[in-house]
């Protein structure tokens, strides 16, 4: 047997290809395409894929963006569904925006580049006062003066893709008028709210009733006990490790004399100064004119230093100063020009300089007043340069002990013990942790992270360690269960009392609802009977006291209909008996109709940009992928289950 297959191998490898291509044609090129989608990529725009890390790295930057500008916002609002679907779809366009650039050959010439850096307020914090990079600030964000000129010509060249239907918006005036008609409308309404608690009185269930509206399925949310548990927990951070960290007198007082600087207090001058103004294009007759005359006057100073107010107020060609004696109140070294500058900071308090040359002309000056400068002493700040000094040394151990954490919850995964005693941590312990945070609310116990990851089958059941789960920045966290106790309907004693409350808020409501159904009946009949006060004027150009709901119904019912009654439900406010007696004449004037044709302009070139991108996401076959597809099709989800409790409301 053996003989034959080695004697016939090139007839056995004919029939096995025989054998496997049939296979491959009716299942391969499936097969292939669900392989694809498991290797880890969460997005691909046509061929190009984004991968798990891509992701995680926009979503990180994205993180820390927000952080900055945000320091007080909870960590654990970043790290949701829809925060990641934002970072996620940021990510998409990004691709998408570059792939159609390079297919249409867009660039951005360099002066362009140079021009908007030099020119946007965005870039100020990093901008020299010549308009060059500020070298020195730009590696503490850990950025070089080439990646932000690459980065910046790449954004200006992602603006050129949309750039071209986004700033081209533009409305017709018929348009915009049907649409200021059909926004703006005013209306004739009369209106009245019922308030179900004047309905009430002398409503009490009986134990029947009660048991009934007990079981009732749309009273099963609010009844069931949430899902919770009873956990150990541990924090590995900067504080935990600085309540062992020392440092010695002798390095406060070698850091105090290294940061000095940090603790004086800038020094300002006050100053005021008579400017003979001489161009940096005037002539050289015209500049020596313009000495001649300050030689003059800094003559007559230096005879009588007393009169500077007023020959500055005779003489001074400075049109921000002169009338105030030349005074320029305080400022800081460099404030000002540097041969200014340089000539402000040589004199002492109540000298008066020698004429000094600027681009703006010739100056004299006289320094009023000097104040800063002054150094604290190390007692004063010891307490801040031991805080510092011991946040430092417990940031370098802290990649250490973070990786030692990690290691330790899970090698010993079946107590926290281990890890506190190695790190000298301590365990601490809360009870009735949800597995759904409540909104609002904050803090390592909120973050969902370390919820999912604590409530997690395997982990739960067995009372084993989580991961370590980074809750904020230099902040571990692991937890475990104790005690587990699954979603449960609550028994009807221990709810008695809520039930019974519920029960008469909703019969009272039946009651508000009922009473408004009989007055629109008898006011369609006899408008009087119903019962409604004056009528007033509604429109979305004014802010009323009804209810949203009320106005959007009074809007929302055809104008051929009018005059109409309707019945809307405000929930627990109960409802509102409404009246619709007709459209109002609408008052607007020119230039309201030219502020909203330039607001609906851009309305509609945004939507236009919108579609566009839209197409171009279809044209580049944008695919989300695995774990991108759950959290695009969750917010997906989400916006239409708002959308549809708008459309009720």
């Amino acid at each position: 047997m053996f003989d034959f297959v080695r004697n016939n191998t090139r007839i056995l490898q004919g029939l096995l290809v025989l054998l496997i291509l049939p296979s491959f044609v009716f299942f391969g090129i499936q097969g292939y395409s669900s392989f694809m989608d498991q290797d880890g990529s969460v997005a691909s725009v046509g061929r190009q894929k984004i991968t798990k890390m891509e992701w995680d790295n926009a979503h990180r930057q994205l993180v820390d963006r927000t952080r900055a500008q945000q320091p007080d916002i909870d960590v654990a609002l970043l790290d949701t569904p829809a925060a990641r679907r934002e970072s996620l779809e940021g990510l998409v366009r990004q691709v998408v925006l570059a792939r159609v650039a390079q297919d249409q050959r867009l660039v951005v010439p360099p002066s362009r580049v140079v021009r908007i850096f030099q020119s946007d307020p965005q870039f100020a914090a990093v901008r020299n006062p010549d308009g060059t990079p500020n070298k020195a600030l730009l590696e503490a964000q850990g950025m070089s003066s080439a990646q932000l000129e690459a980065l910046l010509r790449q954004e200006l060249v992602l603006g050129q893709v949309l750039g071209g239907v986004s700033r081209t918006g533009f409305a017709p005036a018929t348009s915009n008028r049907l649409a200021v008609e059909a926004l703006f409308q005013v209306r004739e309404v009369q209106w009245l709210r019922l308030d179900p608690a004047a309905y009430k009185a002398g409503l009490a269930p009986s134990a029947e009733q009660l048991q009934a509206f007990y079981n009732d399925p749309a009273n099963a949310s609010w009844l069931m006990a949430p899902e919770q548990a009873d956990i150990e927990y541990v924090v590995l951070d900067l504080d935990s490790l600085k309540k062992d960290v020392t440092v010695s007198e002798d390095d406060l007082r070698a850091s105090y004399e290294q940061n000095k600087a940090r603790f004086t207090t800038p020094e300002e001058r006050r100053a005021s100064h008579i400017l003979i103004g001489a161009a940096a294009s005037a002539t050289a007759e015209q500049k020596a004119a313009a000495r001649k005359k300050a030689e003059e006057l800094l003559a007559e100073l230096r005879k009588n230093p007393a009169a500077f107010a007023e020959l500055a107020r005779k003489h001074s060609e400075d049109p921000g100063s002169a009338a105030n004696g030349g005074d320029l109140e305080y400022f800081g070294r460099g404030d000002m020009t540097p041969p200014f500058d340089a000539a402000v900071y040589q004199l002492k308090q109540g000298q008066i300089s020698d004429v000094v040359e600027t681009d703006f002309g010739f100056h004299i000056i006289q320094v009023t007043g000097i104040r800063g400068g002054q150094v604290q002493p190390f007692e004063a700040v010891r307490t801040q340069l031991e805080e510092e000094a011991r946040r430092q040394l417990a940031q370098r151990q802290y990649v250490d002990a973070a990786e030692r954490f990690t290691n330790t919850v899970f090698e010993q995964a079946d107590s926290l013990q281990p890890v506190a005693d190695e790190l000298k941590l301590k365990v601490q312990t809360a009870k009735g942790v949800l597995r759904q945070p409540q909104p609002g609310e904050t803090g390592i116990l909120a973050n969902r992270r370390l919820l999912e990851a604590l409530f997690d089958p395997a982990n739960r059941s067995k009372a084993r360690n989580t991961e370590a789960v980074e809750t904020g920045p230099n902040q571990l966290v692991s937890a475990r269960v104790v005690q587990y106790r699954p979603a449960a309907r609550q028994p009807l004693e221990a709810v008695k009392a809520e039930l019974t409350e519920r029960w008469v808020a909703a019969e009272a409501l039946k009651r508000a609802k009922a009473d408004a159904l009989k007055r629109m009946e008898a006011g369609k009949t006899n408008p009087e009977a119903a019962g409604l006060p004056a009528p007033v004027s509604m429109s979305r150009r004014t802010i009323f006291s009804q209810p949203p709901a009320v106005l959007d119904e009074a809007l929302r019912i055809p104008q051929a209909q009018l005059p109409a009654w309707t019945v809307v439900e405000l929930g627990a406010d109960g409802v509102a008996l409404l009246k619709v007696n007709k459209v109002l004449p609408l008052e607007i004037s020119a230039q309201e109709l030219k502020e909203t044709r330039s607001q609906f302009g851009n309305y509609w070139a945004k939507a236009e940009a919108d579609a566009y991108f839209r197409a171009l996401k279809r044209e580049q076959k944008v695919r989300f992928l695995n774990e991108g597809a759950k959290v695009v099709e969750a917010g997906t989800a989400d916006s239409q289950q708002a959308a549809a409790q708008a459309a009720s409301r």
